[in-house]
C-alpha cells in the first residue's frame, strides 16, 4: 500500500514538473479575460468630417471608419464587448430626421453596439420627439442596442400624474424595452451593464420632461440587484455624468468611490479625452473624447479575487488612413439623402452647398473650453446674428444692440476651404423649436444696461467653473482681470458699433439683445453658478418680463429664423473678393478686435480699485466668518480656563 502512495506521489510530481515546464494551461484555472471596445458623445457624426486637431487640419471619424476598427477588432475576439456613453444623437444635418428615421440608433445596431444609454441631447426634440425616435428604431426592424437608464423617477411622476410627454416616453420606453441593466454574455463571462443620467446632464436638458432619481444611490441600488438576482462575473456602467478636473465635482469620480462593485465605467457627457484610464480602488474610469474621432479600446483580466485588472488601455484615432467600410457607407448615404429633401429643401440649400471659401483659421473647438479670450469663432458667429436679424424680412428697424454666442452652443469650427451648408448647420446643431423643425431659432429680449454688465461679469467670473458659459458678443466688448475677486473682474465694459465706436452702458436702459433658445433657456443654471448673487430677467420691449422664452423667436412668414441658418446667411453676404462667383470669409476674422481682453495684471492696486457691490458683499462675509471663528476660539478658551481652574481647586 506504501509503495503504491509512492508511485502515486511520483507520477503527480512528474505530471505538475511537465505542466510547469512545458507551460500547459490547466482548464480548471483558465483565468477569464474581456475586450471592450467603447464610445461616447458621437452626436450624430455618421460621416468623417474636418476639423482642427492639436492645431492641425484632419478630416477624422465616421461611422464607416469605426466599423472597419470594429471587424478588425472582432477578428481578434468575436466576443468583444461594445458599449456607447450616451449623446449618441445632434451634432449634424442627420439629426433633421432624427424622429422619423432615427438613424443614429440604428446605425449603433448595424455596426454592433452591445449597449447604449441616454445623454442630455437625446431630450432635445422633447418628449414627443423621443418618444417618435425609439418607436421609429422600433419599426425599422433592425437589431438595435440595448437601452439602459435606471435613474428614471417613474413612481414620482406616477405620483404626481404623468404629464403627455411622460406618458408619451414611458410608452416608448416599453416598446424599446428600455431597463435599469441588462446582462451580456461574451463568451464563458456575463457582464451586467447598467445606465446612469447625471445630474450636469439633466441641467442641461431644459426640454427634458422626466424625472430622476440620485445617480449614485440609483447605481448603488441597481447593484445589489444584480449581486442578489444574477450571476455575473463583471459590473460595467453606461454613464453620462462626466468626469471633471475637480475631484470632488467629478460625477463618475463620485460614482466610483461610492459603488465600489462597478468595475468599469463608460464616462460620457464631458467629452473627456483620457490617455489613461483613472482608477478608484478596483473601478477604472474610461473617456475617449467626442464625435467619434477616437475608439476607446480595452482588455480586463479578471484577478484571483474575482476583481479585474485593466491589462491594456489605447483610444484609437479614427483617422484618414483607415479604409471606410463600403457597406456601412452606402447605409449612411442614404439617411443622408432624406436630409436634402425632407428639410433644407424648405430653406432652399443643399447640404453639398458651398456658402463661402475660407482662408481664416478659425479656433478650436477645444480651444472654447481652454482659453477664456475672444475668438474668431465666437466673433463671426455673433456677428453673423445680428446680420441675419437686421436684414430679415421681419426687421422692424430696432437695431441689435448685442448678440450673444455661448461656447456650449458650439458644436464645431470651420477649417480652411469651401465652407458648406452642412458645415454650418453641424458647428451650430442644436435642439429644434416650438415650431417643431429642427434647430434652435433666434429670439429676441432686452435687458437693463446694469444686466448687461452683469452679463460680462457672469462670463468673467463663472464661466471658469462651467466653461460652456464661455461668452462670445458682437456689440458688447470688455475688459477682465482674472486675479480679481469672483464677481469683481470685469474692470471696462462698454457697447460698440459696426463701425468699432465706442458707447458707454446706461444702467437704466433697455438694450436689444438677440441670442439662441437654447441660451435664453440655460440663463437659470448659469445664474445657479453664481450662488444667486446674478440675476438676469429677459424682458420685451416694453420692459415687461418675459414668460416663455420660445414666444420670442424671431419670425418670418410665419417660419422661426434658425440661429444655423443665421450664419449661413452672413456667409452668403461675404464680398466676392477672388471673382469665382463664391463670397470669401474676409481677413476681419483673421485677428481678434478687444471685445474680450485679459488684464493680467497682478498689481495690488488694481485687483482692489473699483469694487462693486458684490465684492463688499463678499468682504462683509468674509468679516463675519472671521468674526464667528474668533468667537468660537475665545469661548473654547474660556472652556479651557475653567476646566482648569475646577482641577486646581
Amino acid at each position: 500500500m506504501k509503495k503504491r502512495k509512492r508511485i502515486l506521489s511520483v507520477i503527480l510530481t512528474i505530471v505538475t514538473l511537465l505542466l510547469l515546464v512545458l507551460d500547459i494551461p490547466v482548464a480548471a484555472a483558465k483565468t477569464k479575460k474581456v475586450d471592450v471596445l467603447f464610445t461616447h458623445d458621437t452626436h450624430s457624426h455618421l460621416d468623417s468630417f474636418s476639423t482642427i486637431v492639436e492645431g492641425q487640419q484632419k478630416e477624422v471619424g465616421g461611422f464607416a471608419r469605426l466599423k472597419t476598427l470594429m471587424d478588425e477588432k472582432r477578428k481578434e475576439n468575436p466576443d468583444t464587448l461594445v458599449l456607447d456613453g450616451g449623446d449618441f444623437s445632434m451634432g449634424t444635418l442627420i439629426q433633421t430626421v432624427y424622429d422619423t428615421e432615427a438613424a443614429e440608433l440604428r446605425m449603433l445596431g448595424y455596426l454592433g453596439y452591445d449597449v447604449t444609454t441616454f445623454g442630455n441631447h437625446e431630450f432635445d426634440y422633447r418628449s414627443k420627439g423621443l418618444a417618435n425616435m425609439l418607436k421609429a428604431a422600433v419599426n425599422s426592424g433592425e437589431t438595435l442596442p440595448e437601452l439602459v437608464v435606471c435613474n428614471v423617477d417613474w413612481d414620482a411622476m406616477e405620483k404626481e400624474g404623468l404629464s403627455d410627454g411622460q406618458k408619451q416616453i414611458k410608452e416608448a420606453f416599453e416598446a424599446y424595452g428600455v431597463k435599469d441593466y441588462v446582462v451580456v454574455q461574451k463568451g464563458d463571462t456575463k457582464i451586467a451593464v447598467v445606465g446612469v443620467f447625471g445630474k450636469d446632464a439633466l441641467e442641461c436638458a431644459p426640454t427634458c420632461e422626466l424625472l430622476f432619481k440620485d445617480p449614485t444611490e440609483s447605481v448603488k441600488q441597481t447593484v445589489a440587484e444584480i449581486k442578489k438576482n444574477e450571476k455575473v462575473d463583471m459590473i460595467a456602467c453606461v454613464s453620462h455624468g462626466g468626469t471633471w478636473e475637480d475631484e470632488d465635482k467629478s460625477e463618475d469620480e463620485i460614482l466610483a468611490k461610492k459603488v465600489p462593485e462597478l468595475d468599469l465605467i463608460i464616462s460620457g457627457h464631458s467629452h473627456t479625452e483620457l490617455k489613461e484610464a483613472i482608477q478608484h480602488g478596483n473601478t477604472y474610469i474610461v473617456s475617449c473624447g467626442e464625435y467619434g474621432r477616437n475608439l476607446g479600446s480595452l482588455s480586463m483580466t479578471q484577478k484571483q479575487d474575482g476583481r479585474w485588472e485593466m491589462t491594456s488601455y489605447e483610444l484609437i484615432p479614427v483617422s484618414e488612413e483607415i479604409r471606410p467600410d463600403q457597406a456601412t457607407q452606402k447605409r449612411i448615404d442614404e439617411l443622408m439623402d432624406t436630409v436634402d429633401t425632407n428639410y433644407l429643401a424648405d430653406f432652399g440649400y443643399t447640404r453639398d452647398e458651398v456658402l463661402a471659401e475660407n482662408d481664416v483659421e478659425f479656433n478650436s473647438l477645444e480651444e472654447m473650453g481652454t482659453k477664456h479670450e475672444e475668438l474668431n469663432l465666437g466673433d463671426i458667429m455673433s456677428d453673423a446674428y445680428v446680420y441675419a436679424v437686421e436684414h430679415s424680412e421681419y426687421f422692424d428697424g430696432d437695431p441689435v444692440d448685442v448678440a450673444v454666442v455661448p461656447s456650449g452652443t458650439v458644436r464645431d469650427t470651420y477649417t480652411k476651404g469651401n465652407i458648406t451648408v452642412e458645415d454650418v448647420y453641424n458647428s451650430f446643431s442644436l435642439g429644434i423649436g416650438k415650431d417643431g423643425v429642427a434647430g434652435y431659432p433666434l429670439i429676441n429680449a432686452y435687458l437693463t444696461g446694469k444686466e448687461l454688465k452683469l452679463v460680462a461679469e457672469v462670463d468673467a467670473s463663472v464661466s471658469d467653473f462651467m466653461t460652456t458659459a464661455r461668452l462670445y458678443c458682437s456689440g458688447l466688448n470688455f475688459t477682465y482681470n482674472p486675479h480679481r475677486m469672483i464677481l469683481n473682474k470685469v474692470t471696462d465694459c462698454y457697447l460698440t458699433r459696426e463701425d468699432g465706436e465706442r458707447i458707454e452702458i446706461q444702467d437704466d436702459k433697455l438694450y436689444h439683445v438677440v441670442t439662441d433658445l437654447y441660451t435664453g433657456q440655460m440663463l437659470g443654471s448659469v445664474m445657479k453658478m453664481s450662488y444667486g448673487l446674478l440675476s438676469l430677467e429677459p424682458k420685451d420691449k416694453n420692459g415687461n418680463p418675459i414668460e416663455n422664452l420660445e414666444d420670442q423667436a424671431i419670425m418670418e412668414n410665419g417660419r422661426e429664423l434658425k440661429a444655423w441658418d443665421a450664419i449661413a446667411r452672413y456667409m452668403q453676404s461675404f464680398e466676392d473678393t477672388d471673382g469665382d462667383g463664391i463670397a470669401n470669409v474676409p481677413e476681419y476674422y483673421a485677428a481678434t478686435h478687444n471685445r474680450k481682453v485679459v488684464d493680467d495684471s497682478k498689481n495690488i492696486l488694481d485687483l482692489v480699485k473699483h469694487p462693486n457691490k458684490f465684492s463688499v458683499i463678499i468682504v462683509l462675509i468674509c468679516l463675519i466668518f472671521i468674526v464667528i471663528i474668533v468667537v468660537i476660539i475665545i469661548l473654547i478658551r474660556k472652556l479651557v480656563r475653567r476646566r482648569k481652574k475646577k482641577r486646581i481647586s
